[in-house]
């Protein structure tokens, strides 16, 4: 009986050093810091989950962009470009903050150096979401997808993501606003 105590005690003794040793390399996960994992789930054109090390998952909301709603316009083709580019790819954060609904927000990496953000505009799947970010870049690629009617700029005058909400918050339905051109949605 008494090696099994042993035998008990030093494998509890292992198991409260591994996990204790596991926490302390969990990143911190404040503004200014960078992480890094496995986005494991896509929500929509701007937000997704990302794994990290010691099985913590966080919900990223990428800085500096707004992208369709579900519902709207391009909201499917905008979910799919952000899956291509980055599901189940390695990825490094640089979180600039925590949005009001406590999800991280941050500029994402591809292992090649590119930043999503700055991807979803460029390929016109995404809005400069100039109320909360002032990057030039940002604004210079969004002219640019304009300008070549990319994306959601081939509509005239696309409703952005936030006047959506603001509609949908004042009670007003937007069921009839968007027409559908061809099979661009």
């Amino acid at each position: 009986m008494r090696k099994s105590s042993i035998t008990r005690f030093f494998l509890l003794f292992i198991f409260i050093v591994s996990c204790t040793s596991r926490s302390s390399n969990i990143p911190s996960l404040k503004k200014g810091n960078t992480v890094s994992g496995k986005v494991i789930a896509v929500i929509d054109g701007d937000t997704y989950d990302v794994l990290l090390y010691g099985n913590k998952i966080v919900r990223v909301r990428m800085e500096g962009i707004d992208a369709p709603e579900k519902g709207m316009p391009f909201y499917q083709k905008s979910k799919k470009y952000l899956s291509d580019l980055c599901l189940g790819k390695q990825i490094t954060i640089k979180i600039t903050g925590v949005d009001n609904h406590d999800r991280l927000l941050a500029y994402s990496f591809l292992e090649d150096g590119k930043e999503l953000s700055h991807e979803m505009i460029k390929a016109g799947f995404a809005w400069h979401f100039k109320k909360y970010n002032s990057n030039s870049e940002l604004s210079e690629l969004e002219f640019e997808a304009k300008t070549l009617k990319k994306g959601l700029w081939i509509d005239k005058n696309p409703m952005a993501p936030w006047e959506n909400r603001k509609l949908h918050r004042d009670r007003i339905s937007t069921k009839d606003t968007f027409t559908i051109v061809g099979n661009n949605r």
